[in-house]
């Protein structure tokens, strides 16, 4: 018999949706102290969750879930910047 192997699930911060970790977008706060989208998945430092649309960062951003998740207050700037970078993405998908 095979084993099943676990699936881990994170929450997104903009829908509250529980989603499987591949398909959510990582935004993490590294040890310099920058805010960022991670792609990869894989940069260090702490991170929390958003679905791979503008949408969802837009609604994070209304309800600060971001800043309480990570602990800081992210600028303005920062958010408008991660919006247009979903937003490419979201286009560079739909072509």
């Amino acid at each position: 018999m095979a084993v099943q192997k676990k699936i881990p699930l994170r929450q997104c911060m903009g829908c509250n949706a529980h989603k499987p970790k591949k398909e959510l977008l990582r935004v993490v706060h590294t040890p310099e102290g920058t805010v960022e989208l991670d792609f990869t998945g894989k940069k260090s430092g702490r991170g929390a969750y958003i679905c791979r649309s503008a949408e969802c960062l837009k609604k994070a951003r209304k309800n600060r879930r971001l800043d309480s998740n990570l602990g800081i207050t992210i600028p303005p700037e920062v958010y408008d910047s991660m919006e247009r970078t979903l937003s490419e993405a979201e286009e560079h998908d739909e072509s």
